[in-house]
């Protein structure tokens, strides 16, 4: 293995602890350097990985030690800092969503192509041994041709948990831009891409309040859609039914299932990186399906690690910016529908992503 990948990472909050666990076990990724706006938060998350800390996103991509920047900015600040750390040269790996709109996606897109950087996205999820598995299943014939597919994600919303929700609630959040990622990057890499939407949302209320922490009570105005439907129609012809929810106390749905013409595929959970995938053949019963793809033991920045091993072997990248693009568009041109009252068309050329080449572990590159 040749020089690991020098990264500086921009945003130390809650989010931050699982790619620092990331990046401390894998020998792929060395962090030098961290920048946030809360000096105290920057310090303790350099001195956990024994990094240097930076006093703005400025300082820290003029470093000569960092050849990649890690995004863990708000959602508002992603394609800000993406283009600040282009523009020094530096590679750049993103949390979801890769940008607050489209035209800063496809600034940052074409600023990457100009200076000869490669760009990657969360969610990195979709690499795991879950979706993986289930993508070679879907691959293999399993189900037969696939059909329909459905994706559930419910919830009260974040602000039960998280001390400081109010980003989730203004432009660039919502159910759909802060989750839909994990599971519209599903089942582009279980159906392909997505070619039409239609859909509905809805915003019952105009206020929430904060959870918990110190400023548990506190309300805060909603911004943004918290209930979203849709259906997606894939290139392939199989219909998506798509549910994302910050509205709804309870549910039994399932995560996500493809149904075929032989049967039907229940997937894990999207917003993890394994768990079981059960086949139902025509005729039953559901039967187990052993992990037969994806990084093994993956966790938060695997999706960086491999963009690592993609430059060493000259290879593409797997969690590309091309696919978060791509799921960017279809999730706001499913909003757009849904305010329209009508069916529309997404950006056309966009294409399935590579598959991760049967079981990696995570230090490992696929070929």
């Amino acid at each position: 293995m040749g020089e690991p990948l020098r990264v500086g990472m921009v945003g130390a909050g809650k989010i931050s602890g699982q790619y620092l666990d990331t990046l401390a076990r894998d020998p792929a990724l060395r962090l030098t350097a961290v920048t946030d706006l809360d000096p105290e938060r920057a310090r303790a998350a350099a001195d956990r990985a024994g990094a240097a800390t930076a006093a703005s996103v400025a300082e820290l991509v003029a470093r000569e030690d960092v050849d990649a920047v890690l995004n863990l900015t708000v959602p508002a600040a992603h394609a800000e800092v993406a283009l600040a750390a282009v523009a020094a040269g530096k590679h750049v790996y993103g949390e979801k969503p890769l940008a607050a709109t489209r035209e800063e996606a496809a600034a940052v897109l074409a600023a990457a192509r100009g200076a000869g950087v490669r760009v990657g996205s969360a969610p990195d999820t979709v690499l795991g041994t879950g979706v993986q598995t289930a993508r070679r299943a879907v691959d293999e014939g399993l189900v037969g041709r696939p059909v329909a597919a459905t994706a559930f994600m419910t919830t009260a919303g974040h602000e039960a948990w998280h001390p400081d929700p109010e980003f989730y609630y203004r432009p660039g959040g919502g159910p759909l831009l802060d989750m839909g990622p994990y599971y519209l990057s599903a089942l582009v890499h279980l159906l392909g891409p997505v070619v039409r939407v239609t859909g509905a949302a809805s915003r019952p209320r105009a206020e929430r309040a904060v959870g918990s922490g110190p400023r548990a009570g506190q309300t805060f105005a909603v911004e943004v859609d918290t209930h979203v439907t849709g259906v997606l129609e894939h290139a392939g012809g199989a219909l998506s039914t798509l549910v994302m929810s910050f509205d709804v106390h309870a549910a039994r749905l399932p995560r996500i299932e493809v149904h075929g013409t032989e049967g039907s595929l229940s997937v894990p959970d999207p917003n993890g990186f394994d768990g079981p995938v059960e086949l139902h053949p025509a005729g039953g019963p559901w039967q187990l399906l052993p992990p037969s793809a994806g990084y093994v033991g993956a966790g938060r920045g695997t999706g960086l690690a491999d963009l690592a091993g993609a430059l060493a072997a000259g290879r593409p990248h797997l969690a590309s910016a091309a696919l978060a693009g791509h799921v960017l568009d279809v999730m706001l041109t499913l909003l757009d529908a849904a305010h329209a009252g009508r069916t529309l068309a997404v950006e056309p050329g966009a294409e399935r992503p590579g598959a991760v080449p049967g079981l990696v572990e995570p230090a490992a590159a696929p070929a």
